[in-house]
């Protein structure tokens, strides 16, 4: 069986995973680019972590300028096997006020300005996202949420929209309107990026707001919405140190099939492929390149 090597990608306020044995901070250099920032290194309760800032320590990226290729890219390189992602993010739900933690499991993607996949021209694959979140870690997550006594929700689906700005007052209810259970900006391309680099990915929505729908909140502020990222992000370390533990021993496949999804996904005849483009993806489908 392979080991378990957990992926952690840090949204807004969370740029560091205290707690780690042994933490060692590696740059990783990938085809697409430079990652975000260099990746750090641990373990905890006897689990190999590596985590990576989406937005760079310091938070210098914005959510369209992330090299999301690289990201995915480097967390591969690095030997993760499982991906879990805290993102920050608003709410469209009454019944889930700031500080919640929603595990989510759907997205709808709305973004319009990044790099949506490793694949393309010379060397074309279409993956399936109808369940975008591995129901293992999903499962993981809410357990680890209930034995930390965080207040939580299991399912719900984020909307990602392309940002820097917040929604409109007209997109808010829009979105409400389509059942949507939290908005951010940062889940996608990502979680599709991790389904091509066969890696089982979930996914925490910490909500920082109410978006601006709600009469009592009509209007997201920085400084309103920084204040409970601080209170979510203490929460966001606990979860993650928690979810490890429930990790450990012998790692089972994604019951999604996740690590073989390329298998039936490359759609370009073999001496029809682009060298160039299949050297670029050495790490994410070297599996079926071998």
């Amino acid at each position: 069986m392979t080991k378990r090597v957990l992926g952690i990608i840090g949204g807004s306020g969370v740029y560091n995973i205290d707690g780690l044995e042994n933490p060692t901070w590696k740059k990783i250099e990938t085809p697409w680019g430079d990652p975000s920032d260099a990746l750090l290194f641990g373990t905890y309760a006897g689990v190999d972590m590596v985590f990576l800032p989406r937005h760079g320590r310091g938070h210098v990226q914005t959510p369209t300028t992330i090299n999301y290729r690289a990201n995915i890219d480097a967390m591969k390189r690095a030997g993760v096997t499982d991906l879990i992602s805290v993102s920050a993010c608003g709410s469209l739900k009454e019944e889930l006020p700031p500080g919640t933690f929603v595990i989510v499991d759907q997205f709808i993607d709305r973004t319009f300005a990044r790099e949506k996949s490793f694949f393309g021209p010379g060397f074309v694959a279409h993956v399936p996202m109808a369940h975008p979140v591995c129901p293992a870690l999903s499962n993981a997550l809410v357990e680890a949420a209930a034995q930390e006594n965080i207040r939580h929700a299991k399912g719900g689906t984020y909307i990602c929209m392309e940002g820097p700005q917040f929604s409109t007052l007209a997109e808010s209810h829009l979105y409400r309107s389509w059942n949507c259970a939290v908005i951010g900006m940062t889940a996608m391309p990502e979680a599709k990026l991790a389904r091509e680099a066969e890696l089982p990915y979930a996914l925490v929505g910490m909500v920082t707001d109410y978006d601006c729908w709600h009469p009592d909140h009509e209007h997201v502020t920085v400084d309103a919405v920084i204040k409970v990222i601080h209170e979510n992000a203490a929460n966001a370390r606990k979860i993650v140190c928690a979810v490890a533990e429930r990790l450990t021993g012998t790692r089972k496949p994604s019951p999604l099939g996740i690590e073989t999804v390329l298998d039936v996904a490359v759609m370009t005849a073999p001496e029809k492929r682009d060298p160039a483009l299949m050297a670029k993806l050495d790490a994410v489908a070297g599996r079926i390149l071998k």
